[in-house]
């Protein structure tokens, strides 16, 4: 292509206009300085993605299918092709279904996973797409924390134990996401009885700013005695609107009005995002 005259002047102009506002995108997403963890709005499922101040990325579950990627496109610049860790709390196509294509469309570091396994076909086509990226397969256990930086932490407190032939509920992954004095805790769909489980082991570490209901606010979690330990803040319901399941369950719903929690529900809100300065959390923007 050839420019000629006055034309090369501004088509120089626009590329450097255009060159400046990459660069200040760029600068932007480096120079954040905040956690921002993301419930996004996948409708029946669970999808939430996390970035560390440091610019570290966490997608923790992928929803039912191809909802995902929408509002995950609004949480990453187009520039950016990769994850650093990539979470599937446990093998139901809820939380799963869009996982074997993040596998493909990004590069991951690292994915986790319970140990659970399913035979379902989108458990069967999230193994193949695993075995055909470059992650790093890497198999949850309690104890295991993955450093995000600026202090950062994600905690792995559940499973504790071989879940091979376990209900696929049962072995979810329960995560504490800790920067400064603020926290969250992410519980996948677990059970009651996990949770009681925790609460018996954990007492009072359990406390966190935000919840993440376990099971889409299904009345099988979210027990009295979890609440009273984790004593949250807000809590986050990851739930399609009018679904089949009769999700969140009324008793739950009033379990946490009864607690003075502030309900969050994508079925109403949409991508629910929050921001941390590691000393108080910041409702972010929803759409």
């Amino acid at each position: 292509m050839t420019i000629h005259g006055s034309n090369r002047w501004y088509f120089v102009a626009a590329l450097l206009a255009a060159n400046l506002f990459i660069w200040s995108a760029v600068f932007a997403e480096e120079s954040g300085g905040a956690l921002t963890v993301a419930f996004l709005d996948v409708g029946q499922g669970d999808a939430i993605f996390i970035e560390s101040p440091t610019g570290k990325q966490v997608l923790v579950d992928g929803g039912p299918g191809r909802a995902l990627f929408a509002p995950l496109s609004e949480m990453m610049p187009f520039y950016d092709r990769s994850i650093d860790v990539v979470i599937a709390t446990h093998p139901d196509a809820d939380h799963i279904g869009g996982l074997p294509e993040v596998l493909r469309r990004y590069d991951i570091d690292f994915f986790l996973d319970p140990g659970v396994s399913s035979d379902t076909g989108v458990y069967q086509a999230l193994l193949r797409a695993r075995d055909e990226s470059d992650a790093e397969y890497i198999v949850a256990r309690r104890g295991m924390e993955i450093a995000l930086g600026d202090g950062a932490v994600l905690q792995i407190l559940f499973p504790d134990r071989d879940m091979e032939g376990a209900d696929t509920n049962d072995a979810s992954i329960v995560a504490k996401l800790i920067y400064g004095g603020t926290s969250f805790l992410l519980t996948g769909d677990s059970p009651q009885k996990v949770e009681k489980y925790l609460a018996m082991r954990d007492g009072k570490k359990l406390d966190v700013d935000v919840l993440k209901a376990g099971h889409h606010g299904s009345k099988t979690s979210t027990s009295d005695i979890f609440l009273g330990y984790t004593s949250p803040a807000s809590v986050v319901l990851s739930v399609g609107a009018e679904n089949r399941y009769g999700h969140p369950h009324a008793e739950v719903v009033a379990r946490l009005t009864e607690f003075g929690a502030k309900i969050l529900r994508t079925d109403e809100d949409g991508t629910v995002i929050m921001k941390s300065d590691g000393e108080t959390i910041f409702a972010g923007d929803i759409f």
